[in-house]
């Protein structure tokens, strides 16, 4: 008897339940870092400036529930949204189901573990600078939140996946 196909392989994001979609983040904080576009060549640039509500320790949204009322500018995912956001890094596992593939060893999905984002060099931790501390956000420019860490592409080290 064949093992069940996970919901990210068998749904279309626009199926998904909330507590699907939802479980689809990975934690890594990589979109809640701030960009800037270029206003002549329409690039996205990225920072290593973290949105003044994320945890630069566990990566994640300090009150997620409420974050339009605290930043205005906070982007909601949605299905429509996930197709045109040109900024959702590579490792993002809502591109990587909007684009038919699968997710990676690290996902919390596949591994079990949500720390596994963080030791295969996905996240922020240890990486983002907090709004206070940063200054103007052009001093802060890095190409790392839109490339694959190297690590992360490499098959799970044994004790990483359960």
């Amino acid at each position: 008897m064949s093992k069940p196909q996970p919901f990210w392989k068998t749904k279309p994001l626009d199926a998904m339940s909330r507590a699907e979609w939802e479980s689809l983040c990975d934690g890594c904080g990589r979109c809640c870092l701030h960009k800037m576009r270029d206003e002549d060549t329409e690039e996205v640039v990225f920072t290593e400036v973290a949105c003044r509500l994320l945890d630069t320790e566990s990566c994640r949204c300090r009150d997620y529930a409420n974050r339009k009322q605290h930043v205005p500018d906070c982007v909601k995912l949605t299905v429509a949204r996930v197709a045109a956001i040109d900024w959702l890094p590579p490792t993002c596992a809502y591109r990587l189901v909007a684009e038919g593939r699968d997710l990676f060893w690290w996902h919390p999905l596949i591994s079990g573990n949500p720390e596994t984002v963080h030791a295969a060099g996905v996240s922020v931790r240890g990486r983002a600078v907090t709004e206070r501390a940063a200054g103007a956000l052009e001093d802060h420019v890095v190409r790392w939140p839109g490339q694959m860490p190297r690590k992360a592409r490499l098959p799970a080290k044994k004790g990483e996946t359960p």
